[in-house]
């Protein structure tokens, strides 16, 4: 059964804005219909304009999400003020830390987003702050888990006499790397089309990003 709040719609954000709806589904193209006639009507209470709707219909075991990676295009383009998901399992199913800095690249252009089942989970209304507060450290102890089973992970290999490590990346494909990361806007796509690893194409664009934050 929905809460009231949420049949109500978001009477504290009913200034007008321009809302960009993202489904994430498996095969069943009705269970996405069901999700969109559900956000649409969120939208319509909140009174903002539907900019467009962005649907994957994928498998689980299918990483490709071409909608998701045009939504974070358009974001970084500024076409809309917020996102409306269904929830937060349906945003992203990559891990805590990709979801939560996807979530954070959002904050970070001025977009609001909103989780409709979840609606604690929000940059809209008054525990904004908190809310980014608590992303930011959860992303950060995040990152210090997956380091430390990373270094785990390397003691064990050199114990094991394993040669460990990628062929180091040159500097020809670390200016593709950033190319193609201003031109797509999303080091998945770019680490797929790179055919390198995720945490490779993310730290070469962070350093790239520090380099241009410190001219």
């Amino acid at each position: 059964m929905e809460s009231e709040d949420r049949n109500k719609g978001g009477n504290i954000m009913n200034q007008h804005k321009k809302c960009a709806i993202y489904v994430r589904v498996s095969t069943e193209k009705q269970e996405a219909e069901n999700q969109l006639i559900a956000l649409r009507e969120y939208a319509a209470r909140s009174g903002w304009e539907i900019f467009k709707e962005y649907v994957d219909i994928i498998s689980g075991k299918e990483k490709s999400r071409p909608a998701f990676d045009q939504l974070f295009r358009d974001a970084h383009k500024l076409l809309f003020d917020v996102v409306l998901f269904w929830d937060l399992s349906r945003f992203s199913r990559s891990g805590t830390l990709f979801t939560l800095q996807k979530l954070q690249e959002l904050q970070s252009l001025g977009i609001d987003y909103i989780s409709y089942q979840e609606q604690y989970i929000t940059t809209l209304g008054p525990f904004k702050d908190v809310l980014i507060s608590i992303m930011a450290t959860l992303a950060k102890l995040e990152r210090e888990k997956i380091s430390e089973r990373t270094k785990a992970g390397l003691i064990r290999a050199r114990k094991q006499g394993k040669k460990i490590g990628r062929p180091p990346v040159s500097k020809y494909q670390q200016k593709k790397v950033i190319e193609l990361y201003k031109e797509l806007r999303s080091i998945r796509a770019v680490s797929k089309k790179m055919r390198i690893g995720y945490g490779t194409a993310y730290n070469i664009v962070q350093e790239w990003k520090s380099r241009e934050e410190r001219k």
